[in-house]
């Protein structure tokens, strides 16, 4: 067996192990008004992340390219308070334009 099924069937059973375990966690510790607001904030934390790697890496290097125009767009448009289509529109459209100028 190699190296990558080793890997893939511990990496299973960690998954497993940690679903198994969320739903073995008793609801009085859940509805705890701290816990609520950190897992309130969790996917904010996380699609944050996933737009910053996402727009500043390649690889395993930090780049700068049309991505962070599309990105700088998107905030602009949201600080405007443009509805949520014309403010991934205008990302892409702008992105597609530097990627296409450059």
């Amino acid at each position: 067996m190699s190296a990558f099924w080793i890997a893939t069937i511990g990496t299973s059973v960690i998954a497993f192990a940690l679903k198994y375990s969320g739903h073995s966690v008793p609801e009085r510790w859940l509805s705890h008004p701290k816990i609520q607001r950190i897992n309130a904030l969790i996917p904010i934390a996380l699609l944050s992340a996933l737009v910053a790697v996402q727009s500043f890496s390649e690889k395993s290097q930090l780049m700068i390219d049309q991505r962070v125009v599309g990105l700088s767009v998107a905030i602009i448009a949201l600080f405007l308070k443009a509805p949520f289509p014309l403010v991934v529109l205008s990302a892409a459209v702008s992105s597609a334009a530097v990627y296409h100028w450059l």
